[in-house]
């Protein structure tokens, strides 16, 4: 299984060279213009800041069922932690 990091950061660079072929296309035919430089910054942009929060829900999530994982009674043996809870007066 690929990491989260990896994979976004495999999404974005797909992304920047697709921006780049395009941006070599309009080259080509006369039409790269400061419009075209801007737009693809801002699809770069967007695009980039979409792959990474989902990235970090995915991080988030995966450390999440990792953590309950590791807390679940089917598990064999102890529990590698234990929830304690303290009453406000101070007492166990």
């Amino acid at each position: 299984m690929v990491s989260s990091a990896g994979s976004a950061q495999e999404r974005l660079t797909d992304v920047v060279a697709a921006a780049m072929e395009v941006a070599a296309e309009a080259g080509e035919a006369g039409t790269y213009t400061r419009e075209t430089v801007r737009t693809l910054t801002a699809v770069i942009g967007k695009v980039g800041a979409r792959i990474a929060v989902d990235a970090e829900l995915r991080g988030f999530a995966s450390g999440w069922q990792e953590a309950i994982a590791h807390r679940s009674p089917a598990r064999h043996g102890p529990p590698d932690a234990q929830v304690l809870r303290f009453r406000s007066d101070g007492d166990t």
